[in-house]
């Protein structure tokens, strides 16, 4: 068996256009990044559905969908789980914004979260959670590297409030 082999090292910065992408919703609709110009736009990226850091950040994003709303924002969240999971994880947590499917990472290596991971001695590959604002041409104005799931909400908001 061969050594899977790393993806090319992609490093986005502020101030660089965010790679545009098409992909599917958890409602089997396509979405594509630049049909949302001219709004800002919450791009975050966690590695699983229905666990316990992912579901405390995706359903801190749903207590604050009506803030994200008046400022005009949409909030689009990522992962490597195919559209099923999306719609069972949706549905049980009552997410009310868009999560989008990427089960072949192609989405997460253009944004340089598919990472080697190290946990307890072992490596693995998966993402990295990390969180992208999108301003409303299209532009990278921040990134959260590594998200701490605590405050991490309200962060966001503060730097879509500013726009």
């Amino acid at each position: 068996m061969s050594e899977p082999v790393a993806p090319p090292v992609v490093k986005l910065e502020a101030g660089q256009p965010a790679p545009l992408f098409t992909l599917t919703d958890q409602e089997g609709q396509e979405v594509r990044l630049e049909s949302f110009r001219g709004r800002p736009v919450v791009l975050y990226f966690y590695p699983k559905d229905d666990t316990p850091g992912c579901t405390t950040e995706a359903c801190g994003f749903r207590d604050a969908r009506a803030d994200y709303e008046a400022a005009g924002a949409v909030v689009l969240g990522v992962s490597p789980d195919d559209v099923e999971s999306h719609r069972k994880f949706a549905a049980k947590h009552g997410l009310n914004f868009t999560l989008l499917a990427d089960p072949d990472k192609v989405v997460c290596q253009a944004y340089g979260v598919w990472k080697e991971k190290t946990m307890y001695g072992r490596k693995s590959w998966g993402v990295e959670r990390t969180t992208f604002v999108i301003d409303r041409n299209g532009q990278i104005v921040t990134i959260f590297p590594r998200v701490k799931v605590d405050g991490h909400v309200e962060a966001v908001l503060k730097v879509i409030q500013s726009l």
